[in-house]
């Protein structure tokens, strides 16, 4: 089971999905794209404790973290 995490003031948001539905994945992809064009940063898991950034739905991804642009000055 892959799932997608969405940060935002509220706390967190858990979108699971299972990789092998085309449905689910068509759905998860949407809401990636949904998600970033919005002006949200997705990010992979790497390591513990590292992350990448990813500018592309990756469907192998267990876990996609997606945190608002950083607004203030």
């Amino acid at each position: 089971m892959a799932i997608q995490i969405v940060m935002d003031r509220t706390g967190d948001r858990h979108h699971p999905f299972d990789p092998s539905d085309l449905q689910e994945v068509a759905k998860a992809e949407q809401r990636f794209y949904e998600l970033t064009n919005a002006g949200f940063t997705a990010a992979v898991r790497t390591g513990p404790g590292q992350i990448s950034q990813i500018r592309s739905f990756d469907p192998t991804a267990d876990e996609t973290l997606f945190f608002p642009r950083l607004i203030g000055g």
